[in-house]
């Protein structure tokens, strides 16, 4: 039986004192034994944190019943352990960095969130185009069926990348999904913002989509990547197609690494063997790189 558990929360809100917070929350997380990442800003809290049972439990009791995040909303899945190794507590400009001129409050404007049975039922809609609002490294691993990928490798880029590609999307009902919803609540608004009218946003993200008794994760190939230890997990518990693809090979893989050389740290999808081929690095002069870790950790003597 897991006795621990990971909790995936955000919420958007006004908080005046961002730094008094994240004080006040750093020493609470600590004193109860939790691990994690956890992000505030003046727009709110984003975070991920693990701990048992009990220990989940009352953090977010705490946080229910603190006045800044009443209708905080807690996805949460089993662990067999910590995903975390430290407990950070950091002050953000913005929840998820989108570095707008002109920024969107998801408290005045966002899409229509869409609970995951109608999601998964307008994923067969031909007149629905569903956009992927993660990165790329993040889509490669896993996606909704028919999905479109916007090609960026961080969430900031994602305006620009639509703006070219509008074509893609003109004259179409909109929906966006991402990891727990924290990035979609800002991209929607951007849209409707833009001139789209028919935007909506998965509620709760793919993790919610996942434990749906309904949609049951269906039409979704591939793992969700996560930013934990556990890099990525599964979705669709009715069939589980694999879609990434080794880097060095192209064979079917989902497991991720990072590039053994610490000045690349690139993140590529690699096996056993061929990380052990390949010393963890995603290229030549990466693997002869004088710090790779990977010929460190096992304690290989390169002529």
């Amino acid at each position: 039986m897991n006795n621990y558990r990971v909790l995936l929360y955000y919420h958007y809100t006004n908080i005046e004192n961002p730094d008094e917070i994240r004080e006040d929350h750093l020493i609470f997380c600590k004193e109860i034994g939790l691990l994690g990442r956890v992000f505030i800003s003046k727009e709110g809290i984003n975070g991920t944190v693990s701990g048992t049972v009990e220990q989940t439990d009352l953090y977010m009791d705490v946080l229910k019943n603190h006045p800044l995040f009443q209708g905080i909303d807690f996805k949460i899945d089993e662990s067999e352990t910590h995903v975390f190794k430290k407990m950070h507590v950091r002050v953000k400009n913005e929840l998820v960095n989108f570095s707008l001129e002109d920024d969107i409050n998801p408290l005045e404007i966002t899409g229509r969130h869409i609970e995951p049975r109608e999601f998964y039922q307008r994923l067969s809609d031909p007149d629905t185009i569903v956009i992927d609002a993660r990165n790329d490294y993040e889509y490669d691993v896993g996606h909704f069926r028919g999905a479109i990928k916007p090609e960026i490798g961080t969430f900031r880029e994602l305006p620009q990348w639509i703006r070219e590609n509008k074509h893609l999307l003109v004259g179409k009902k909109i929906m966006t999904y991402c990891t727990g919803g924290v990035r979609c609540e800002k991209f929607s608004g951007w849209l409707k913002k833009e001139g789209f009218d028919d935007v909506g946003q998965l509620n709760g993200g793919i993790v919610t989509y996942g434990k749906d008794s309904i949609a049951k994760g269906q039409l979704w190939d591939g793992n969700c990547y996560v930013f934990d230890s556990r890099i990525s997990v599964p979705i669709n518990r009715v069939e589980h197609v694999i879609v990434g693809k080794d880097y060095f090979d192209g064979t079917p893989c989902e497991r991720y690494i990072n590039c053994a050389n610490p000045e690349c740290n690139k993140q590529i999808i690699a096996s056993v063997e061929n990380e052990h081929k390949y010393l963890g690095a995603c290229s030549e002069e990466c693997r002869t790189h004088p710090r790779n870790r990977y010929v460190a950790k096992m304690k290989i003597n390169q002529i």
